[in-house]
């Protein structure tokens, strides 16, 4: 739940960074939104969690 919670507030930022220094328009954000959404309730979704995980997974385990 924490690594859910901390990558949505990470891809919020980067969302804000892009609205404000890239030009992205709300509409941009929101469309994006709303793909993540659906994205969620499709068959690809537990795939794409436990690509996520694995991510996590790699870079918690690097040794800087």
């Amino acid at each position: 739940m924490i690594l859910s919670i901390s990558g949505v507030v990470l891809l919020g930022v980067i969302v804000f960074l892009f609205f404000r220094k890239d030009g992205l328009k709300m509409s941009h954000g929101v469309v994006c939104a709303l793909f993540g959404f659906y994205l969620a309730g499709t068959a690809i979704a537990p795939s794409i969690k436990a690509g996520g995980a694995s991510l996590a997974g790699l870079i918690g385990g690097l040794k800087i």
